[in-house]
Parts: C-alpha cells; sequence; structure tokens
C-alpha cells in the first residue's frame, strides 16, 4: 500500500472510535466490579459523599475505591465535585447502574459480556478449530447475565403488548390455557406469565439443569404455583394439547431450529399459536451494519453459534437471523402462516399458526 492510499482523517476517525471502544471495555469492567460489590447502590442510597465515607458504608477497601470511584467519575458514569472531593449518582446515571430489575438498567449486560471476557481461552479454541460449544461449558455468570439482560425486557413488554397483540391469545390465557415456554432458562418469562394468568398452567422446559434448578427456586420465591418445570430438549418436551407456546431469544441457539419447532407445531391445539421472540434484525448484513448488530454478532460468534453447533443438525442460525430466515424455519416446520406481531428496539415478535 503506497502511503497516498492511506486517509489520515479516515484513520483518526476510527482511531478515535478505537480508543472509545477501549474505554467502554474498561467501564465495563468497573461497572461489574461495582455491581457484585454493590457500590453503585450503596452510592445512591448514601447520596453526595467522599470516597472515605463511602468505603465505611459500603465495606470496600478505600484506596481501592478511590481509584474506581475515579475511573467511574472520568468515564461520565458517576459525578464528582471537586470542589468538596465528593462522588454522586444522577438519577439518570443510578437507573443504569443500580436499579436492579428495571428495563434502563445495563449489569445483566455488563455481565453477560464479562462471562464472555472470562472464558476467552476457550472461546479462541471455539473460534480456531470450527468446533461447537455446548451452552453448558459457559460460565454461571454467562447464565444469570443472559437472564438479568433479557428479564426487564420481559416484564415490560410480555403481557403488556407481545401477549395481547397476538390473534385471540390473551383471552385464552385469563379463561385458563396450557402453555408450553421452551427453553425457558431461568424461569422469568415463565413466572411473569404465571403471575398475569393464574388460570393458565405455565410449563417451563429446559436442557439445561442447573437453570431449571434456579428456575423452580425463583417461582418457589415469587409464590406462584401454576408453573411447572422439567429438564428436556425443545425437540422432546411432553405434551400434545398446548394452547399457546413460546420461545424466547433461543430459537437461533438450538442445532434443530426446524425440528424443534416442528415439534412445537404437533404438540399444539389445532388453533394453538406458537409465539417465537428473536433478537431484532434485519434480513441482510448490508442491513444491520450497526451498533446493536454488533453486539448481537459478537454474542452470536462466542455463544450462539457454537451452542448450535454442538448440537445434532447444527443448524447454526446466529442471533441475526432476521425474519425471512425465521420465517423459513417456521415454514419448513409446518407453520403456514407467520406474521411478525410486535417489536421492540431489541427484540420482534413472531406469530405462528398452522
Amino acid at each position: 500500500m503506497s502511503n497516498h492510499d492511506f486517509d489520515q482523517a479516515k484513520f483518526e476517525e476510527l482511531q478515535g472510535k478505537v480508543m472509545g471502544d477501549v474505554g467502554g471495555a474498561i467501564g465495563v469492567l468497573m461497572s461489574y466490579i461495582g455491581d457484585q460489590a454493590g457500590v453503585y447502590r450503596v452510592l445512591e442510597e448514601v447520596g453526595p459523599c467522599s470516597h472515605e465515607e463511602l468505603s465505611a458504608k459500603a465495606g470496600i477497601d478505600a484506596r481501592y475505591l478511590r481509584e474506581w470511584l475515579s475511573s467511574n467519575a472520568a468515564a461520565g458514569y458517576i459525578d464528582y465535585d471537586a470542589a468538596n472531593d465528593t462522588f454522586s449518582l444522577s438519577p439518570e446515571q443510578a437507573a443504569l447502574f443500580a436499579h436492579e430489575g428495571e428495563p434502563t438498567c445495563m449489569q445483566g449486560f455488563f455481565e453477560s459480556i464479562v462471562s464472555q471476557y472470562a472464558s476467552y481461552e476457550t472461546a479462541v479454541d471455539v473460534f480456531k478449530t470450527g468446533k461447537g460449544r455446548p451452552w453448558s461449558d459457559h460460565l454461571p455468570c454467562c447464565f444469570c447475565g443472559t437472564d438479568r439482560f433479557f428479564r426487564p425486557g420481559y416484564a415490560a413488554n410480555l403481557v403488556e403488548s407481545w401477549i395481547p397483540a397476538l390473534e385471540g391469545v390473551e383471552a385464552k390465557l385469563e379463561a385458563g390455557a396450557k402453555v408450553a415456554d421452551i427453553a425457558c432458562g431461568h424461569g422469568s418469562s415463565t413466572i411473569l406469565l404465571a403471575e398475569r394468568y393464574p388460570n393458565s398452567t405455565i410449563h417451563g422446559f429446559d436442557f439445561h439443569p442447573p437453570s431449571i434448578e434456579e428456575a423452580k427456586d425463583k417461582a418457589e420465591k415469587a409464590g406462584v404455583r401454576n408453573v411447572e418445570f422439567q429438564v428436556v430438549s425443545a425437540k422432546e418436551f411432553p405434551g400434545n394439547d398446548f394452547d399457546l407456546a413460546c420461545i424466547f431469544d433461543a430459537l437461533h441457539d438450538m442445532g434443530d431450529p426446524v425440528g424443534a419447532a416442528a415439534h412445537i407445531k404437533a404438540s399444539l391445539k389445532s388453533d394453538g399459536t406458537f409465539m417465537l421472540v428473536e433478537p431484532l434484525a434485519a434480513d441482510s448484513l448490508g442491513e444491520n451494519l450497526n451498533l446493536l448488530a454488533a453486539i448481537f454478532y459478537g454474542f452470536s460468534t462466542t455463544i450462539c453459534v457454537p451452542t448450535s453447533r454442538s448440537q445434532e443438525v447444527g443448524l447454526a442460525l446466529g442471533a441475526q437471523a432476521g425474519e425471512k430466515r425465521l420465517t423459513e424455519v417456521l415454514n419448513e416446520a409446518g407453520f403456514g402462516n407467520v406474521r411478525r406481531a410486535a417489536e421492540t428496539p431489541t427484540n420482534m415478535v413472531l406469530e405462528a399458526r398452522a
């Protein structure tokens, strides 16, 4: 390459972006540390304070805390009053970093990212060899982070807008229906449905035993009785008279999504509905060149595609399959009627019927 081909302005623009990404990478790690140590929550409770005061309240070493606070303040994640040498959280910062369970909180996202860095050696090996990587091979913080990341979105949208967007489904659930939540993970979606529709019975299925144990524990703590959890794969869950079947952000992880969807079709009543929730994506890479897609493609590289490849068939849809490809999968499984019923900035909801 000649010097003539090198565009200094483009280089400096990209360099600035990369430096911002490096700062963000450090910020994610600092945020994760602060979350796990409970610092953000204590800082919000205490209000403006010195690092020594916060150290006493949070039970964190003062010198380490000073450095952590300084990094956060420099990143704009917390506020710093130079005149008084105090730190504080604005309402906006608290919403992002301290309010667990709310749609604004980013900590589940951060935990998911940290889980991938923590197992980077395996990720590199899988990437270089092309072999699969089972879901169970990931660190526990991956499972927790995934649940923390998706749960607020489900809490905000599942019963408020997604279910009502399906044809005739809400009335069935209110009267009393049989529901299959396939690949339910820690059971957040299952429990939300059970709480909102007490006359219905919600069956949560997942092939990962530790996740089902966590789901049972969460259901017990939530006090819901109209749920049942079982360790079983998406192609083998029992029952053939479901009114509604759901998969939340997991079909693309399956080795044989066509087979799973075909089994779902066979398990539904003749007038049953399959609600498929997947990450929002356009139908081509050229349309997906944006920040959210970059994030989803990244997770897909280390989690979704390797998980699919570790199973039979190994179709490897990926987390950005798009509505057209997903519809093809559903059509192949026997669902003749597929439409996009709803969407959010991060998810699309497809309604599939025979």
